[in-house]
């Protein structure tokens, strides 16, 4: 998988940076534990760090092509690396190694920038092309892979994560009037492309961003094709088992173990049982298998959450009937309340930003008992936004919400902040303009009206909005570990093929992701393929509140914390003794996540130095 950074500067020396770059890179360390390299010139530097996956031995980066000019650092996966490989050779180039690294190098050296468009896997790189002096970042599709850069006067600093980047000399954390709405508007689903710190930006997916000593520009070189959808049911749902066959058996290629993530939900068992059946056929090998669970989760019935609509039933014997059925080795992570606690603070260093309080600690500690066994693993994430999993794709009232269907309840972290800070943000104006940039990029199928059309807006949020949000939180917790975590349902051919296939077909037999219970339904238990919606498990133990509401009574009592610099004391002390409502993050089931969130944001400030500025 691995992680990137690097510093191309008209202004600098750059091969007198050393210290910075090393600083730079070793933040990368976690993403890529197996080995580190740095190539630099005068005025361009690209460092990498590698979790070696595919040709152990022979893929070592940053890479250069033969003649030297050209010079790759590369995260991610190309999963149809052999095919262009083949290709490739057939137009004369000559490879040195096996990897899918050097298939990407020679892509773009063959066709230029339109290598992107044969390109199928998740990854974020540069590519540094001195022939034009020219520096190229790339970001996968869908957003599977990060990427940040900074620009400055004269250049460009960029990395796989912020902390890459604020390990330059020439940056500093800060925070201005967008990154602060940012984080009290949206602390679920954030806008893509706002990097949050000032100054720095995320590649947004499917875009490039190319730098020459005239500057730097970034565009799009993917978008959602909308078109009419002609095939019949019974052709829809065979293409999409098709797809899924496919993807499965292209991202099961690996040099090193591989196992995949069972939650006992539909989406995992679906690429579970599929990847163990094709597993098993190739190599003769059985599957592994883990799923994430809490220490009695069958005795707990929290106070907390009299109407958890989510989180329907328990996973752990639904996740048991899935293993024993397709024959895969199935490993619980059962985790205790005092381990959550132990390691509440690893959203915010995985992240550099405030996170999700139990839902970062439990996935990252899930992932640290996987990367135990294994090095990959097969996810079934993204599959809601593909098929149409979540409750605003079926409430009509949060479909036809003028607005982003989740904030339909209200922003109640904006509201706590102090009202001259309201005044100047002005969040529902802010809301406002971002949904408003968003309805104006939906491709949109002519002749299209109704609700047809607006599902079409629905699901075009979820994968922009809600998609990169939950990718951004898996890529974070499982690179914190050196995990590689892949998402076959991101793949962007069954993406495309989804996207515009009607709703009465997505929700077929009247149930959410009803097409894809069909296509899989013969691969799975009958109680697993029909099991209604559970979300991602959280701490039912109220031992786990009581802990985190301490946290928040006692920065209260402090007199000097910086988030009360932007937060009014009286209102979060007002929402702590329960007259003022609890914000709420997404799905999260438990008032927990919404003030561990707040002490996240005074632990981010203190611990990365932010100046706010607004």
């Amino acid at each position: 998988m691995c992680g990137i950074t690097g510093w191309v500067s008209w202004r600098d020396d750059l091969k007198k940076q050393d210290t910075a770059l090393r600083a730079m890179n070793q933040t990368m360390e976690c993403r890529g534990p197996d080995a580190d390299g740095i190539w630099v010139t005068d005025h361009v530097a690209l460092c990498h760090r590698r979790l070696a996956i595919i040709d152990i031995d022979g893929g070592k980066q940053p890479m250069s092509s033969q003649a030297g000019d050209v010079v790759l650092t590369y995260s991610g996966e190309i999963y149809n690396f052999r095919e262009l490989r083949a290709e490739l050779d057939a137009l004369g180039h000559t490879f040195r190694t096996r990897s899918d690294t050097e298939v990407v190098l020679h892509a773009y050296l063959e066709w230029g920038d339109a290598f992107v468009d044969r390109l199928n896997g998740m990854y974020a790189f540069a590519i540094w092309d001195q022939r034009q002096e020219r520096l190229l970042l790339v970001r996968d599709r869908l957003g599977i892979k990060p990427l940040y850069y900074y620009p400055l006067d004269g250049g460009v600093v960029f990395g796989s994560e912020p902390k890459a980047i604020l390990a330059n000399p020439k940056v500093r954390a800060g925070i201005d009037q967008t990154g602060l709405a940012e984080l009290l508007i949206f602390p679920g689903p954030r806008t893509t492309g706002e990097g949050i710190y000032r100054g720095m930006r995320e590649l947004r997916p499917g875009h490039v961003f190319e730098l020459t000593r005239e500057g730097g520009v970034e565009r799009r070189y993917w978008q959602l094709p909308s078109a009419p959808h002609l095939d019949t049911e019974q052709e829809t749902i065979r293409t999409v088992r098709d797809y899924l066959d496919d993807i499965t058996a292209r991202q099961l290629i690996s040099d090193v173990p591989l196992c995949s993530l069972l939650s006992g939900g539909v989406d995992s068992s679906a690429m579970t049982a599929l990847a163990a059946k094709n597993l098993r056929a190739s190599t003769g090998q059985t599957l592994d298998s883990f799923a994430v669970d809490f220490v009695d989760s069958d005795k707990i019935t929290s106070s907390s959450t009299p109407e958890d609509t989510w989180w329907s039933s328990l996973d752990a014997p639904f996740a048991r009937e899935v293993a024993d059925h397709v024959r895969c080795n199935h490993t619980p992570i059962v985790l205790s309340n005092d381990l959550l606690i132990e390691y509440e603070d690893i959203g915010l260093h995985a992240r550099d930003l405030p996170g999700w309080g139990d839902f970062d600690t439990s996935l990252y500690l899930l992932f640290k008992g996987v990367r135990e066994r294994s090095t990959v693993a097969l996810s079934g994430e993204s599959a809601d936004e593909v098929f149409g999993g979540y409750y605003y794709f079926q409430d009509p009232q949060a479909l036809h919400h003028d607005g982003f269907p989740w904030l339909r309840e209200g922003m109640a972290f904006a509201d706590l902040m102090h009202d001259s800070h309201i005044a100047k943000i002005k969040p529902q104006e802010y809301a406002r303009q971002r949904y408003l940039e968003t309805m104006a990029e939906v491709p949109r199928l002519e002749g299209e009206t109704g609700t047809d059309a607006r599902l079409r807006e629905v699901f075009y949020m979820a994968l922009t909005h809600w998609l990169p949000a939950l990718l951004h939180r898996k890529d974070r917790a499982s690179m914190a570990v050196g995990l590689e975590v892949r998402v076959p349902f991101c793949d962007h051919r069954l993406v495309e093929y989804v996207w515009n296939v009607p709703w009465h077909i997505k929700q077929m037999g009247g149930m959410e992701k009803g097409l894809l219970r069909h296509a899989v339904a013969d691969a799975l238990p009958e109680s697993v393929a029909w099991r209604k919606k559970s979300g991602y498990p959280a701490a039912r133990d109220d031992r786990y509140l009581k802990h985190v509401r301490a946290q928040l009574a006692a920065l209260l009592e402090r007199p000097t914390e910086p988030v009360f610099d932007i937060l009014d004391r009286v209102k979060v002390a007002a929402m702590l003794d329960g007259t003022k409502p609890v914000p709420y993050i997404g799905t999260a089931p438990s008032p927990a996540h919404s003030m561990s969130y707040i002490v996240s944001l005074n632990k981010w400030i203190k611990k990365y130095g932010v100046d706010i500025d607004f």
